[in-house]
């Protein structure tokens, strides 16, 4: 009986460990985004979001390889946000200088 119980206790704890699932999409956006962004010279135009965007990709990449999905996501979500900030704000700098 006592054997039971320590099976079920680590069954559990297992099957929350693989409750998380991997973020891909959000990796996905967020890599996309992110080359986008450097694709419009965001790097030069857009400097503070641009360097932002860089630092929250690279932080997921990390948090991704070591399996905290959690944190992974949400570095993502937060680096595809600032490097659609920087690629407007690239591109809307880019059309104001041509004018």
């Amino acid at each position: 009986m006592k054997r039971w119980s320590w099976l079920l206790i680590i069954f559990a704890l297992v099957s929350c460990g693989l409750a998380t699932t991997r973020p891909k999409q959000e990796m996905s956006y967020a890599q996309a985004a992110f080359l986008a962004a450097r694709s419009a010279k965001a790097e030069i135009h857009a400097p503070q979001d641009f360097r932002k965007a860089e630092i929250y990709y690279l932080k997921a990449k990390s948090n991704y390889k070591r399996k905290y999905f959690n944190k992974a996501k949400q570095y993502a979500i937060l680096s595809k946000k600032f490097s659609e900030r920087a690629e407007f704000e690239a591109i809307k700098k880019i059309t104001l200088e041509n004018n």
